[in-house]
């Protein structure tokens, strides 16, 4: 039905009453706000202390007694060896990013394949018919050796909660962003000035996306503690979002005046 035709049925067009179109915006932001802030809930509260308890188990837990039973070795959380043949080992191609996969069977059976993250020190030595050793922990192949070269599978637990951290504080500030932005639209739908996409919002979405994965990849490598990523992107999201906030609205008072 055209515009003429609403209009001579006497409905209203409600996409063309002024501010419904920015109001309706706002609504959609603020709920992508909520939604963003649960999940940088859920990564503080759930996500990073069952990372960081799990590393803890596997980093105190030993080998297991010999002749050790399935009940034993759940009930010591201990780390069990086994001998594997390996059936095949294959680089994943598809992706954007390539995945090494090792395909092991114990001869009674039972045959797996696990993910490595890259392909050494272990994995490019491998082909079909080597024996190799695999340590299992919470029924999980997470390393495997050979001739004293050895190599974590992905499964493996690692202290890398550093980019958990900061896939938390992302989620935090784009929650932050997205509600500015979708307040700004409810109270002024007409003007809404500097909480636009171009240039403020985009600016200061590209900052935040630097700030958090800039320090938290960083903080993977050189292994330092995870709350320092907070410490580090939280001052600087900050110092960079008022920066930005003066300079557009410096702008828009120009072309005002003009």
């Amino acid at each position: 039905m055209t515009p003429r035709t609403r209009a001579t049925a006497g409905i209203e067009d409600r996409s063309r009453r002024p501010g419904g179109r920015p109001r309706l915006t706002g609504v959609l932001l603020l709920a992508l706000a909520v939604v963003s802030a649960v999940l940088c809930c859920l990564a503080f509260t759930v996500w990073l202390p069952h990372d960081r308890e799990r590393y803890q188990d596997y980093r105190a837990s030993g080998p297991c007694p010999a002749h050790v039973t399935v009940r034993e070795q759940r009930a010591t959380d201990c780390r069990f060896s086994w001998r594997y043949t390996v059936v095949k080992a294959v680089t994943d191609h598809g992706g954007k990013t390539d995945h090494y996969k090792v395909t092991v069977t114990d001869g009674d059976g039972w045959q797996g394949t696990v993910d490595f993250g890259d392909d050494g020190p272990l994995f490019s030595r491998l082909s079909a018919g080597d024996r190799v050793t695999g340590v299992v922990w919470r029924r999980t192949l997470v390393t495997l050796s050979k001739d004293g070269i050895r190599q974590d599978t992905s499964d493996a637990p690692r202290d890398e909660l550093q980019m958990t951290a900061a896939l938390g504080l992302l989620a935090a500030l784009l929650a932050a962003q997205a509600a500015a932005f979708g307040a700004a639209r409810l109270v002024s739908p007409r003007r809404h000035a500097p909480f636009t996409w171009d240039p403020y919002g985009r600016r200061l979405l590209i900052t935040i996306l630097v700030a958090c994965f800039g320090v938290g990849l960083p903080a993977v490598w050189l292994g330092i503690p995870w709350w320092t990523v907070p410490v580090v992107v939280l001052p600087v999201v900050a110092c960079v979002a008022v920066t930005l906030y003066r300079h557009t609205m410096a702008s828009h008072d120009a072309k005002r005046h003009q």
